[in-house]
């Protein structure tokens, strides 16, 4: 196109709710003119009201002085009458997600503003393709997803359809690099990249909270410790809206036809009941007051002081295991107080484990996290042994051995017959069945799941696994002894994946399937989920991380369990399993790495 593009100085902002005040914001601090519509006067007002307290804000802090704050309020108008976007350079919508709303308001603007004028929408839900479609100026439209809060995020999502002219595009992206943003380009679909993945991820943690699997508190304590994200998935759930989230899947469930995406039943019935999370005051969780973060108890919260079953005695514990999580686990139990003894294959070996967590010990020590009097002590607790025998008196065992059925089995034979009566069997399996490993001895009742996370000196939660055949005492036990070793337990049945795995890697499998489908970059695809969904870490650095071959083989336990072709792996990962490419173990995985 030789048309040169506008400079998109003067903006107009349509829709003036939280996100939309926000967005206004953004334009004005980075000099922009901005012309805010809304059909209500009192949302103006209070458009205009947040956009001074903010800024009051921002002089009190020392951000901007009086003089630029003055300036950036007289750059921000307010109207009622969409007539205002008639000298506007760019308009974005944020206006209600309905189709029917959205193409009479584009079709209005058709009449109104220039003809070179960029509509952008900020829907994450809707075809993009389709609104364009019903403007006169298709080649005009694109999608301008911010993310909540505006002010705050820095990922923005431009989004083109086939009828997108690429000078719009990239006059668009130019604006959001001003804006202080991270642009992210991508291809008409519902819930683009962000939303994508993080709402396919929100409805199976909902469908498991319904299934009564775990409680709404474990679910997020699981994803806030166990992958170190910001808000649970409930939590999340009820800030974005309920509602809100049922139209972006029922949306994508349209596109794909893909079961993860099929709304939870739960989320219709909370929808329709007008449970919409925190805007109502009550979602999964009950807030203070409608709008409040404050969460208050209610019928399902659970008492701080509930009374377990009695537990039984622990004072010594056997770790089964010579790898780096049998030697983090034992150092945990050590530091805690317990007398441990660590078992291998081979006293060599069993030797080589202690040695790692004296280095481990050594390193905190060398940071001033502890003295080199209470290392001492916290080894002299852990005595290595070459043969399992040597777990005669344990009042716990704790196998973290490979990660093999039958291996597993085995060792819990052996445990059966080296063990004293009444000490607890635990595994630390991470997706194995636990009830397999129960089997494999003469007291199942015995014995439970408890998945440490790596590396689990720092990891805090613990998932704490039951069978239908593990006796309540046990349970108590276990949960005691995560208490008094500084973990966070939390409770969940004997299924594939727990509530970690369960949720994360079907994730990760979507991710990747999106750049198997050429519609992202991995680049994009690791920002769009740190800048916009809060992630540490993007998906493909974390399978790089994690492992290709212990992803693929989470992957594939999920998928045999649950039958649902939504799980079946991508392609792409076994490709690249298959050809040895593994992450950064072996220097190569969705990216290449420098060997060490």
């Amino acid at each position: 196109m030789d048309r040169p593009e506008p400079t998109l100085s003067t903006i107009a902002v349509i829709g003036l709710g939280t996100m939309g005040t926000g967005i206004a914001e953004v334009l004005a601090r980075a000099g922009r003119e901005v012309i805010g519509i809304d059909i209500s006067e009192a949302q103006t007002v209070q458009a205009v009201a947040a956009l001074e307290a903010s800024t009051a804000r921002a002089v009190q802090r020392e951000r901007i002085t009086d003089a630029q704050r003055t300036e950036l309020l007289t750059r921000f108008r307010t109207f009622t009458e969409l007539a205002a976007a008639a000298e506007a350079d760019l308009v974005i919508e944020v206006i209600p997600e309905s189709y029917e709303l959205k193409s009479r308001l584009f079709r209005e603007l058709d009449t109104i503003v220039r003809p070179d004028a960029i509509l952008a929408t900020g829907t994450n839900a809707l075809s993009v393709t389709r609104l364009a479609a019903e403007s006169t100026r298709p080649e005009r439209v694109l999608g301008l997803h911010f993310f909540n809060p505006a002010p705050a995020m820095k990922l923005v999502e431009v989004v083109s359809s086939v009828l997108t002219d690429p000078a719009a595009v990239a006059a668009v992206t130019a604006l959001a690099h001003d804006l202080g943003k991270e642009p992210v380009s991508v291809g008409d679909r519902p819930g683009f990249v962000a939303d994508g993945l993080l709402f396919g991820y929100l409805n199976q943690a909902a469908a498991m909270y319904e299934a009564k699997y775990a409680s709404r508190e474990d679910i997020d304590a699981a994803m806030k410790l166990g992958c170190g994200l910001p808000m649970g998935p409930l939590e999340l759930l009820d800030l974005i809206g309920i509602d809100t989230a049922r139209t972006v899947l029922d949306a994508m469930y349209a596109e794909s036809h893909d079961r993860l995406h099929a709304p939870a039943p739960i989320l219709k019935q909370l929808s329709e009941a007008g449970l919409t999370g925190r805007k109502t005051g009550r979602g999964f969780y009950t807030y203070a007051a409608p709008g409040s973060d404050e969460t208050v108890r209610d019928a399902l919260t659970p008492l701080a002081d509930a009374a377990l079953a009695a537990g039984r005695t622990v004072a010594s514990v056997g770790v089964a295991g010579s790898g780096t999580m049998a030697s983090g686990i034992a150092e945990v139990f050590a530091k805690a107080g317990y007398s441990v003894v660590l078992a291998a294959r081979s006293q060599e070996k069993a030797e080589t484990a202690k040695a790692r967590i004296n280095k481990s010990l050594s390193r905190s020590v060398d940071r001033g996290r502890m003295t080199a009097e209470a290392r001492d002590e916290t080894l002299a607790r852990i005595t290595p042994a070459g043969s399992y025998d040597a777990f005669a008196e344990v009042d716990l065992a704790v196998e973290a051995v490979a990660e093999d059925l039958e291996i597993k089995q085995q060792l819990f034979a052996t445990l059966d017959k080296v063990c004293k009566p009444g000490a607890v069997l635990a595994t630390t399996t991470s997706s194995l069945p636990v009830v397999a490993c129960a089997r494999a001895t003469s007291r199942p009742q015995d014995v439970i799941g408890m998945h440490f996370f790596n590396p689990a000196p720092a990891m805090k939660l613990v998932e704490v696994v039951r069978t239908v055949l593990t006796a309540d005492d046990v349970h108590a036990t276990v949960r005691e002894v995560c208490t008094k070793i500084r973990k966070h337990p939390v409770d969940c049945g004997d299924r594939a994946g727990f509530i970690v795995n369960a949720l994360l890697f079907p994730y990760l499998n979507n991710a990747i399937k999106m750049v198997q489908e050429h519609y992202a970059t991995l680049d994009d695809i690791d920002a769009a989920m740190k800048l916009g969904g809060g992630y540490p870490m993007g998906p493909f650095e974390l399978l790089d991380v994690v492992g290709l071959d212990v992803s693929l083989a989470i992957e594939q336990v999920l998928h045999r369990e649950f039958r649902d072709p939504g799980l079946a792996p991508a392609p792409l990962l076994e490709h690249l399993v298959a050809a040895g490419c593994l992450g950064r173990k072996t220097g190569r995985g969705f990216r290449e790495y420098a060997r060490r």
